[in-house]
């Protein structure tokens, strides 16, 4: 059960000091992408970096990274197991993601970093990032409609909640293309408590040195955030009499690809498949839409899609199929496997989502895989196979796909996080 409140993420970290500086990033949408261009190009500068995000796509403890690079799976353990022990025996009751914050926040503190990067988890008012008391600066990307079980059923009150993480004070950098009523919430929060100065952004600046900025208006919004923020943050930590050039920061975040976002790679040590397949974990509306407009423009062209879907249980599936699924497409349904940590989360069962997607589209093509994902990617190569080419694949509809797709290709000796030989990951 998720109970959300910072009571006992404070009494977790009464015990651990917080010296380093932190960028709070809240939102519904690209919150990800921005934490991980923030950290590159803070890396990129110098800077040791922490970076803390979730949920996890591998393994439990690639939500933290120092310097760009997965925590070790032994300090990761240490540092849990010393948590989990301290609510046992203090009957703290902490959540699993309050266990994780907890030790995200004393690994940072161990590794000595100077700017931790750090995604809210669910919220923001009440998620127990929001310990962070004095973060250097704080970022309001897309927001959307999710988890309204917890965070209310408009945009304006999740707005308002995600708002929880402004402080008097603080500049926050805000996705400016959200909708009016999402950006009155956060400005009444603001002047509440006076935060700010709030920045409204909604694109790059113009960087004539640079020739492969995205193209799509939300990564373009996503960067600008990500851009704005660390300027600030390294003015402020190197007391800088002039803000850095774009053009000296942006060649970092451009070069970094985080897993899972309109990735393209190759299935081929899984099935017998040449051309590359889409990996994205459009889990929302708003995120599904992204998605669905991306493979219209790039992959329709080539003939109809080939899906490969899951989705946790609960999840508005209409919401998420119809910007993806088109008359003539096929679908097979697949379950992700259990997701280390976080008993609660489920998946629907692949015949629901089989019957929501027939309800919407004419399918050319279907299958019903359960949980046994290998096969279900094995059977969607097969259906794209028939046709002229190989026609486009995409696997979609939750991270926790994501992360059973990339986990198939780790066993098989790739290395999924791009950062070495999986023998150097694993000594």
């Amino acid at each position: 059960m998720i109970e959300l409140g910072l009571e006992r993420i404070t009494r977790l970290l009464k015990h651990t000091t917080l010296p380093w500086k932190a960028i709070h990033v809240a939102g519904t949408n690209g919150k990800g992408s921005i934490c991980a261009a923030i950290s590159a190009m803070l890396h990129a500068q110098g800077v040791r970096c922490g970076r803390f995000t979730s949920p996890h796509l591998i393994d439990q403890w690639d939500c933290i990274t120092i310097n760009e690079r997965p925590v070790s799976e032994s300090l990761f353990r240490d540092v849990h197991s010393g948590f989990i022990s301290l609510s046992k025996k203090e009957n703290i009751r902490a959540s699993e993601f309050e266990l994780l914050t907890a030790t995200a926040f004393e690994v940072f503190t161990k590794e000595k970093v100077e700017i931790a990067v750090v995604e809210t988890g669910m919220g923001g008012r009440l998620d127990a990032t929001n310990v962070l008391e004095q973060p250097l600066v704080t970022i309001i990307s897309k927001i959307g409609l999710d988890h309204q079980a917890f965070l209310g059923d408009t945009l304006a009150k999740i707005a308002a909640e995600k708002a929880g993480i402004l402080k008097p004070g603080v500049p926050c950098f805000i996705d400016a293309t959200n909708d009016e009523e999402a950006l009155q919430a956060i400005q009444k929060t603001a002047s509440t408590i006076n935060a700010g100065p709030l920045s409204y952004i909604d694109n790059l600046p113009a960087v004539p040195q640079l020739s492969s900025l995205p193209q799509q208006p939300h990564q373009r919004t996503n960067l600008a955030l990500a851009l704005h923020a660390t300027t600030l943050a390294l003015q402020t930590l190197h007391a800088l009499p002039t803000p850095p050039a774009p053009a000296s920061l942006l060649p970092a975040a451009l070069s970094t690809r985080l897993p899972g976002r309109l990735q393209h790679l190759s299935l081929a040590p899984l099935i017998p498949r040449t051309a590359p397949i889409l990996l994205d974990g459009a889990h929302n509306a708003d995120s599904a839409a992204v998605l669905g407009a991306y493979t219209d423009a790039h992959l329709r062209p080539t003939g109809p899609v080939t899906y490969v879907l899951a989705m946790s249980a609960g999840k508005d599936h209409a919401g998420i199929l119809g910007p993806l699924l088109r008359d003539g497409d096929s679908v097979v349904a697949a379950e992700f496997g259990p997701v280390e940590g976080m008993p609660w989360v489920r998946a629907m069962g692949a015949g629901e989502l089989l019957d929501a997607a027939r309800g919407m589209v004419r399918l050319k093509g279907e299958r019903e895989a359960g949980g046994d994902v290998l096969g279900a990617l094995r059977v969607a190569g097969e259906m794209a196979g028939e046709m002229a080419g190989e026609g486009p694949l995409v696997v979609a509809g939750s991270l926790y796909l994501v992360g059973d797709v990339l986990r198939l290709l780790r066993d098989r000796g790739v290395d999924v996080y791009g950062i070495g030989t999986v023998a150097e990951k694993v000594g």
